[in-house]
């Protein structure tokens, strides 16, 4: 896990809350990484069987994914914006 996907889990895993931590604590440069397989093996049990917390993941997951669409749709956020970029 490189330095940006250290802090890609911080984004998803603290702040949007919709993914699970694999048990890097720190950034690290490429080749020093080791993630013990026992980590990923416990992180995808808890992505396929997270309980009440797995439910509320997948909850806002599909909210985001509605959103996303909706930004994207003809007089979406996303779609506004860049129709404005280029008639600057």
């Amino acid at each position: 896990m490189s330095n940006e996907q250290f802090y890609n889990e911080k984004l998803i895993v603290q702040v949007v809350k919709i993914g699970v931590k694999i048990g890097v604590e720190k950034p690290m440069k490429a080749p020093e990484v080791l993630v013990k397989k026992e980590e990923v093996l416990k992180a995808i049990k808890q992505v396929i069987d997270g309980g009440e917390e797995g439910e509320e993941r997948k909850k806002r997951a599909k909210k985001l994914g509605e959103m996303a669409k909706m930004a994207v749709e003809n007089g979406g956020s996303s779609c506004s914006n860049l129709t404005s970029l280029i008639h600057l």
